[in-house]
């Protein structure tokens, strides 16, 4: 599938503007059919896009969020996607959407993506809005090289839902979104910032293993066109 580089000269502007295309995107959701919904990514890349998001008007009652990957961590835990969302996008106008969790409070990873599969049941998907980052090995959502249900996660056959992945170096056991859960949404962002993601995201471009760099699954195999959004 084809993508599209949008590139910004300061991260504020790439995240004023990826505010406003997301908004269209889920007021025109919204406006189809009543509700939206958006899977968001973690880290720190995002969170100036969350807090610009958070401050435009659209019908939030209407919005449900969830992340598109999580550390098997409670919500309070300072590693957790939850509580980014909670600090930088639940707040100002999207104080009223609705968020699901994919952390679940269970005896092992693998109950708890289970019964978050169970609770995203209820999101429906295709999802309005996916929003990607890219870590510097090439992984994206919780896809490491080398984790140990990355096969299943890249595989566009594997049910829609969550599932487990460890990897070297990603800390704490993961629950991630499989491929064809994100593969197909109106808007699907690669949100990247920093030269060194550029080179990367030049990589991945070129030829070479999926297992290698799983952004390449993304690049190569998504249903939707990709919009890279880029700033130094």
């Amino acid at each position: 599938m084809a993508s599209t580089l949008h590139s910004f000269a300061s991260a504020a502007d790439l995240a004023g503007s990826l505010a406003d295309k997301v908004a269209s995107t889920l007021s025109a959701a919204i406006s189809a059919r009543g509700t939206a919904s958006i899977a968001v990514s973690g880290g720190s890349t995002p969170k100036a896009f969350f807090q610009a998001l958070s401050t435009r008007d659209l019908a939030w009652e209407k919005v449900t969020i969830t992340l598109v990957d999580e550390r098997f961590v409670p919500a309070d835990n300072p590693r957790s996607n939850h509580l980014l969302v909670d600090a930088n996008l639940l707040q100002n106008k999207a104080k009223s959407a609705r968020f699901v969790p994919l952390y679940q409070p269970a005896a092992s990873v693998e109950v708890a993506a289970r019964l978050a599969t169970e609770k995203s049941a209820e999101i429906g998907i295709p999802f309005d809005v996916v929003i990607l980052g890219m870590g510097g090995d090439g992984h994206t959502a919780s896809f490491f090289p080398g984790g140990s249900n990355l096969a299943k996660a890249l595989d566009a056959s594997t049910p829609r839902g969550i599932i487990t992945m460890e990897a070297e170096g990603a800390g704490e056991p993961r629950l991630t979104f499989t491929f064809s859960s994100l593969q197909d949404a109106a808007l699907l962002v690669l949100h990247i910032e920093g030269e060194g993601k550029k080179d990367v995201l030049a990589k991945a471009e070129g030829n070479g293993d999926e297992a290698d760099m799983p952004i390449r699954a993304v690049l190569r195999r998504a249903t939707s066109p990709v919009e890279i959004y880029w700033a130094p």
